[in-house]
């Protein structure tokens, strides 16, 4: 008589903070090795984040890891990466780890801090910036419904990426950054035809400091609450309009508008294109 699998078990943590009810959270399976593409798929809309990560291969300190939303497989998750290098560091202690991406290999380095918490810090892939069209702009704006006179000047609509795709709008105040209500089916089908993963909305606070947010909808979730892909995407994006130094570190508060907030630290250095992002995380209690 042939005995039904068992079923993987699937972990729920946090990243970008220590508060199991603050930054994004996501699905984590450690030993994903017997799952087909579309097992992973119904487990992670059965989790309902925005990503969950599956670990498909393992050799010591590297790992395979794939990341899917509810909807789709995308080829990089900084947040899920961040809760899986926490997850692992739980179980083997803080060290160095190697993550083979559909993006590319993903190095991350896990501290402990003085309190006893975990920390995780991704490095990106080579990073680059790209135009984009006016009209595709243009559309973006009208399915956002943000007037144009409500952007930044300072900060010129881009096409970043990091790991993923991500077009990065800045907002002139705060208070047009809390105010999100888009049209989810028309931005939706802009972000499938440019290939976009999110769109990075962002209102700077001061040199260093911004607050993000990050619309979803072709993940099936109406907004990221910290987005470690997009926080790379950003800090290569500022670096290439020469918008901070080229070695600097950037605090981005993200999730606060949700009621779930995090904080994700940006390093650029001097020499090395490649983005640090790294954040805090946290178990999240069956």
């Amino acid at each position: 008589m042939n005995s039904v699998p068992e079923a993987p078990e699937v972990l729920h943590y946090t990243a970008f903070s220590d508060d199991p009810a603050g930054g994004n959270p996501a699905g984590i399976v450690l030993d994903a090795a017997g799952l087909g593409d579309e097992e992973m798929l119904a487990i992670a809309a059965d989790v309902g984040y925005s990503e969950s990560a599956f670990l498909t291969g393992a050799s010591s300190a590297a790992y395979t890891i794939r990341y899917f939303s509810p909807k789709a497989e995308v080829p990089f998750c900084g947040h899920a990466t961040v809760a899986t290098a926490v997850a692992l560091g739980e179980r083997v202690g803080p060290g160095d780890l190697v993550f083979t991406t559909r993006a590319g290999t993903v190095p991350v380095t896990v501290t402990r801090q003085d309190d006893g918490t975990l920390r995780a810090t991704l490095t990106s892939v080579e990073p680059h910036v790209e135009d984009i069209a006016p009209e595709d702009l243009a559309e973006a704006l009208a399915a956002l419904d943000w007037p144009a006179g409500d952007l930044d000047p300072a900060f010129p609509p881009r096409v970043a990426f990091a790991g993923a795709r991500h077009l990065v709008v800045a907002a002139a105040t705060r208070e047009r950054l809390a105010d999100l209500a888009y049209d989810f089916g028309r931005l939706e089908a802009l972000m499938h035809r440019l290939d976009l993963t999110t769109v990075q909305l962002v209102w700077r606070a001061d040199a260093d400091t911004f607050h993000v947010r990050d619309p979803f909808p072709v993940g099936g979730v109406v907004e990221d609450p910290a987005t470690g892909a997009a926080a790379a995407a950003l800090g290569a994006y500022l670096r290439e309009l020469g918008l901070v130094p080229e070695a600097t570190v950037l605090t981005l508060h993200q999730g606060e508008d949700m009621g779930r907030p995090g904080v994700l630290t940006v390093e650029l250095r001097a020499g090395d294109r490649r983005i640090r992002v790294s954040g805090a995380g946290a178990r999240i209690p069956a």
